[in-house]
Parts: structure tokens; sequence; C-alpha cells
């Protein structure tokens, strides 16, 4: 079976749903037919600025529909399209378009461009008017297949600078082909994710098979407005982070709000206690979700539908269809289920590399194709997966490992707790202890109410339920957790914050 390439796949939902809304950002629509109409213009634009099959387009702009026709345009042309989120820093977007050497850089404000970058073409947002009414190009490069490159997708992570991982069609189909319970036909989605982010790069072939409605999330978000959305729209799926839900839940409109359409919730990024799931699915009236992946996996494990309470909260779901899944030890070796190992995966949905790199690339995929994912994890008896945390971020108390992923499940349970972050810090006498960062539930008072837990009360809590050297040793309270440029939870800063006060 062959497998179509994802501007093929636009054209075939506009020739047969030309009407069907395919996003719906504030007061902007579009349908299908209109898409595929900008698509093509954007396509005719970049050819007559010389891009063709194996250029690399740059995209400098915000979430937006303007945004998806350029990526689909670029691949109609036969075009990679490399996207910058642009909550990251001026070095950093410097260094991605060095090494992505783009023909052509679309974006609102050429005048921020880094002097050191030359790209052959800039197109800025006031030349997309014109590129989405020009008509379409005579002549289409015919590219050689579902292997031919279509995006990459640079990491967020917090150590030294992002990588760009390759996806081609076929990789983009199996991503798809692994998404399970949460996406299906005509699905209207709710996104709040970054368009740079794989969840729309890498899904954004799911969402055209399937002919879905993107309707794209507030900027910022907030629980008012993302209420206001879900009704207003006819959200069917909608995801986010249980800091998000649990804001969503406390908000003061959640009781006036129609949920009905509501077909499936999910969440993911950081652990969630099994009575906010419970509020969740009670509250929308739909199954919860929860799942795991990677920028360079594609696909990895989640939760399906008629999974219990305990098990969307503790574990992030069973392998996808297709993932070969292991964790292993130091040494390469499967570990007894129920102890913690690395996780590592293979899957037809993973990346095919790092760009124009592939001695990095064989660092972290092996040479019987394995994704190693420097995260830690124990498969349990049921075969769903547990995280504990990334192979960085572990630390030894007094000859113990701690892995903090563990320690943050047991303290998100407490009542007075909506997150929690745990970090290893240097100590002369253990090595190191554990630091707990924790942001209280506003519902569960406030310290002059004497309903905020010490640290004692905490350790107590914790030595309840795990080990006792795995419980924190030091207590901090915050307002809210860092993230990253892509939202994920950014324990380096919470580092450096915790050395600048000691």
């Amino acid at each position: 079976m062959v497998t179509p390439r994802l501007a093929d796949l636009l054209r075939r939902a506009a020739t047969d749903e030309p009407d069907r809304e395919a996003f719906l950002h504030g007061d902007e629509r579009v349908t299908y037919g209109r898409l595929d109409r900008m698509a093509d213009g954007v396509a005719a634009t970049l050819a007559g600025r010389g891009v063709t099959t194996g250029d690399v387009v740059a995209l400098l702009l915000p979430s937006s529909i303007a945004f998806a026709a350029c990526y689909l345009g670029a691949a109609r042309v036969g075009a990679i399209t490399t996207a910058i989120n642009l909550r990251l820093g001026p070095a950093e977007q410097s260094s991605i378009l060095r090494r992505a050497e783009p023909r052509v850089v679309v974006t609102g404000d050429p005048a921020r461009l880094p002097e050191r970058v030359r790209p052959a073409s800039v197109l800025t947002v006031e030349d997309l008017d014109a590129a989405f009414s020009a008509p379409p190009p005579e002549h289409l490069p015919r590219p050689d297949g579902a292997g031919d490159p279509v995006c990459i997708v640079w990491t967020g992570g917090t150590t030294g600078v992002p990588k760009g991982a390759v996806y081609d069609h076929a990789a983009l189909a199996a991503i798809a082909r692994g998404q399970g319970d949460v996406m299906s036909a005509h699905d209207r989605l709710l996104h709040a994710v970054p368009f740079a982010h794989l969840g729309f790069m890498g899904w954004c072939w799911g969402f055209l098979a399937r002919r879905m409605t993107i309707v794209l999330g507030p900027e910022p978000w907030s629980a008012a407005a993302t209420l206001r959305l879900v009704e207003a729209a006819r959200v069917t799926v909608m995801n986010g982070v249980p800091t998000q839900w649990s804001r969503l839940l406390d908000h003061e409109d959640v009781s006036l709000t129609d949920f009905s359409t509501l077909r499936v919730v999910a969440m993911g990024g950081a652990a969630a206690a099994p009575e906010l799931i419970r509020r969740l699915r009670e509250t929308l009236g739909c199954p919860v979700l929860n799942g795991y992946s990677a920028t360079e996996a594609g696909v990895i494990s989640g939760t399906v539908i008629g999974d219990s309470d305990e098990v969307v909260a503790g574990t992030v779901g069973r392998p996808r269809s297709e993932v070969d899944l292991r964790i292993v030890g130091p040494d390469a070796t499967d570990v007894p289920v129920g102890e913690v190992g690395e996780v590592i995966c293979r899957s037809p949905a993973m990346m095919r590399g790092y760009w124009h790199d592939p001695d990095l690339t064989a660092t972290v995929i092996d040479a019987e194709g394995y994704l190693h994912t420097g995260d830690l994890g124990r498969l349990r008896p049921d075969g769903n997966l547990t995280l504990a945390g990334r192979l960085t971020e572990m630390y030894i108390r007094g000859g113990y490992n701690v892995y903090p992923t563990e320690v943050e499940a047991v303290l998100t349970d407490h009542p007075a707790i909506a997150r929690a972050a745990v970090i290893g810090a240097p100590d002369p006498v253990l090595g190191e202890i554990g630091v707990a960062f924790l942001v209280l539930d506003p519902g569960s008072g406030t310290p002059d109410a004497g309903d905020v837990p010490d640290r004692d009360a905490l350790r107590a809590w914790c030595t309840d339920r795990i080990a006792d050297y795995k419980a924190p040793d030091r207590v901090v309270i915050v307002d809210e957790l860092p993230v990253t440029a892509v939202g994920k939870l950014d324990k380096n800063a919470l580092a450096a914050r915790f050395r600048e006060q000691t």
C-alpha cells in the first residue's frame, strides 16, 4: 500500500469535503477547500523563489492558519519545513537557522533575523496575503515518495543546543496509526501545543487523514477562554497538563459550560492524582487518557478508553501499535518487570535521524534501531509503563538511587499540593539530597490558615507511601514551576534557583 504524502492528503480532503472546517482561530475560519488553495499559492510563491525538492523552508511564525498553510505549501513543492518556536532565545534561533540553511525564511519580523543568517530569500507576513491568492504552480516536482523528508522538529531540551529530528511522510503516517483513542474521524481538537512542536508538525498527517477540525487554543492559556471555546467550537477532543486541568475544574464557569460534545480528553507532561482524573471524568462526562512520547520517538505509549483512573493517573499506558518497547539496564540488557531502567523503543514512527548529524544520531539510535530515550521507567505486570524521571535527573542519596518522578507522584497526591518538582542537590554528608518545589492547590488554604504542610509533615506523608530515603529533605513553595520553550518542566532552572538561595 502506497503511503499518501502530506500535501496529497490535503488535496484529497479538499476534493472530497471542500466545505468542512479545517482550522478555527479566533474569528478566522478556513475550510479544507480554501486551505488547499492557500497551500497551492504558497507552493507557487516558493517555487518562484527557487525552492524545489529537498530545500529547507524555515517558519518563524506563531501558531496560526498561516503557519499551517505555509507548512502544507512547502510540502507540496517537495520542501522540508523547519519551524522555530518563537519562545526560544536569539542564540537558539540563530543556531537552528545556521544549521538548517533554509532557502526561504517566512517571518513576521525580518529585522530580528540574526545578522549571521543570510537565507536566499525572506517572505514576510505581509507577503503571505498575496502568496495565499497566487495562481497554482504550473508544474510541481514529483518527489520520490513517502521516504522523502517533510519536516525537521527541534528538541526543546534543557541542555545543549536544540537538535533537529527529521521526519518523512512514512513516519508521519506511522504516528497517525499509533495515536489510539486520541483521534477519530471528523474530531474537533482544541489544540494548545505550539505548531513548531511534534504535536502539530508530526501529527498533521493524522489531522488531514481524519479530516479533523483544529481549534487553536487561547494564547496565553486561560481557563475562562478555554471553557468558552469548548462550547462555542463544539470541541470533541482536548488535551492539557495537570495544572491546566486543575485550574479549569476550579473555575467558576465550569458548572455553566456545556461539555456534551466532548468525546475524550488527554493529559501528559506531569504526574496527576487519581482524584484529578476522577473529577475530570465526572465533570466533563467523558474518558480521560494519558500518553507518552518524545520529539525523536513520534509515539511511544498511551492509555486507552476503559482504563481505570489509577492506570491513567499512575502510568503512561501500554506501547502503541508497532512500537517495540524495552526497559534496559546500563549494559543494555532487559531488566526484570518492575525494576527501573532506561526506556528504549523502536518503531516506524521514529525520526529518521538528526538533521545532518549522523554521529549524534548514532548516540541515541543503536545498531538494532532502538531509540534510547534517556527516560527511566518500569513496566508493571499488567504491561503498563510507569516513568521514573530522566537518567540525568536521578540522584543518589546516601548510596540509594532516587527517581524524582516517583516522589513527585506521591507529593501531588497530597490534598494541599497542585504540582511538584523534585531535584537532587549536592550535600556534604549524603552526597545528594532531594529538594521539592511545590505549587499549592489554591483551594487548600493559605500559610496563615495553617493549611500548608511543613517539611516534616510532607516527609511523613512520603514515608507512609515510599522508602524513607526518597522523602524530600528540603521543601520550597513556589507560585509556578518554570517551563522550557515547548512547555516542559525546566529542572535546570530550579537547580539554578536553589543554588542561588543556598
